[in-house]
């Protein structure tokens, strides 16, 4: 049987056609989005292939964007709850990494340096909403970059971006390589030392900490290997020498409120921990000097650390840490590790699987 409804033989107005059209874009508003997709596929089916427009492919230079323009531009990011593809769960970081931009420092000394930053921000994103809109980060930092840096820049940075995005945790880190001048052990020569450093700001359930990430190269002789050397040359006559390797040490501390922890102060405690930092600028004698102070101070990675724990207790400037050492062999094909924290601020149960792949340094 068929149904024959009135004014089907009728052609619509374009104002029915409008009407309709909004009566879709509303639908899609609130439909889920395998509903949504097969709507659009069907609308899209109604259109011959005749019709389809004709777009401009010059790229329009003084096109001027209005407000009214901007206003009806998409926005996926803000858009509702029923576009969330997969759980509806709660994101703890999300944002942008690698963004980079010249940032002014202060130094120990009073002086000023201009370093390319590498910024990583990002906040908090509650179950409910769909996105965030990174670019808001970067505006946010860019808004502070131009003055001369310090840590109440972050915070403001921070605080603009948590208001923005409307997040209730968020985390600025910042890296870069601070250069610091090097006197040789002996022949008076200098040079600079690069430092990997990063700087980090987070506020998590309403409270904030400072972070300072610091990677410390230095050479570690093997205690093992130069008393073997030792006993060979005593019992034998046989020239033998103990295996020495590059090392490295990350050294992460919270700095407490109200304390003023320089770059240089970090370096300072770890240089103090184990002074057999690798060197710059050397000529015979400073080669000579760098043997002797490597046999003044042979250490296992257990002790290193250890070394590094001591210098960091003494520190009324410094809460929680974390070291990572290891002691990249050259006697054995694998590496030395070794792990110690204080405090819960760096504990965990699980560690990065490439954490320790991190550490190597080329130089």
């Amino acid at each position: 049987m068929n149904i024959h409804l009135p004014g089907l033989d009728q052609t619509p107005t374009r104002e029915q056609a409008e009407a309709a059209l909004d009566l879709l874009r509303r639908f899609a508003d609130s439909a889920a989005q395998g509903e949504r997709a097969q709507v659009e596929a069907a609308v899209t089916g109604l259109l011959p292939a005749a019709a389809y427009p004709v777009l401009s492919r010059e790229y329009p230079a003084d096109f001027d964007v209005s407000d009214g323009y901007k206003a009806s531009l998409p926005d996926l990011q803000n858009g509702p709850a029923s576009l969330i593809v997969g759980a509806k769960a709660a994101i703890q970081h999300v944002g942008i990494s690698n963004f980079r931009l010249p940032i002014r420092y202060h130094t120990r000394d009073n002086g000023d340096l201009m370093l390319e930053t590498s910024v990583t921000g990002t906040v908090s994103l509650e179950a409910e909403k769909k996105g965030i809109n990174m670019s808001r980060i970067m505006r946010s930092f860019y808004g502070h970059a131009e003055r001369t840096f310090s840590i109440d820049v972050i915070r403001a940075a921070l605080d603009d971006y948590k208001a923005d995005l409307e997040s209730f945790d968020a985390r600025i880190m910042m890296r870069f390589s601070f250069p610091m001048k090097v006197q040789s052990l002996r022949s008076g020569l200098s040079g600079y030392q690069y430092y990997d450093i990063a700087l980090e700001l987070v506020d998590h359930e309403g409270v904030r900490q400072v972070f300072m990430h610091l990677d410390y190269v230095y050479s570690s002789t093997c205690p093992c290997s130069l008393e073997l050397s030792e006993h060979a040359r005593a019992t034998r006559g046989q020239l033998a020498t103990p295996h020495s390797q590059r090392s490295v040490a990350r050294v992460s501390v919270q700095v407490l409120d109200g304390a003023t922890l320089w770059y240089e102060d970090l370096v300072d405690l770890c240089r103090a921990a184990v002074p057999t930092e690798t060197q710059v600028m050397v000529k015979r004698e400073d080669e000579q000097a760098f043997a002797e102070l490597n046999a003044a101070n042979p250490i296992f990675v257990e002790d290193a650390a250890r070394s590094f724990c001591e210098q960091l207790e003494n520190d009324a400037r410094i809460g929680d840490f974390r070291v990572v050492a290891s002691h990249q062999e050259s006697l054995h094909s694998h590496d030395a590790v070794s792990v110690l924290t204080r405090g819960p601020s760096f504990q965990a149960a699980s560690l990065d699987p490439r954490l320790f792949s991190t550490l190597f340094h080329v130089g």
